[in-house]
């Protein structure tokens, strides 16, 4: 499946301008602890998270994910979208919690084949 399939089904919200919406998601993740995004995703994934600072996508851009989501209606700090931007990294948002976005992307099948 692919991000912007991902981000229509869930009615999720773009906030970068510059990511590929092409993008084949190979699995997903869910965490807010940096370290273990880093030591646990794998390139292609969808990372969930709550987090909306900078470091996010400095996370997801050394590992190669696909996309990011932050939920639970998180404030995105500004330089967060520009550093995305150029990292065209796709960032949505939503007011859905990780834990119910997460359950949403198992449903439509993305899932971790470790």
């Amino acid at each position: 499946m692919k991000v912007g399939e991902v981000a229509q089904l869930l009615i999720l919200t773009k906030v970068t301008g510059r990511g590929s919406l092409e993008m084949e998601i190979k699995g997903g993740y869910t965490s807010d602890l940096l370290s273990n995004v880093m030591g646990q995703a794998k390139p292609g994934m969808i990372w969930v998270t709550m987090q909306g600072h900078h470091n996010v996508v400095a996370v997801a851009s050394l590992l190669g994910l696909a996309a990011v989501i932050i939920t639970g209606g998180t404030k995105i700090e500004a330089d967060t979208i520009t550093k995305a931007d150029e990292n065209e990294l796709t960032v949505f948002s939503t007011n859905m919690s990780s834990y119910e976005v997460t359950g949403k992307l198992y449903a439509l099948g993305i899932i971790n084949r470790q």
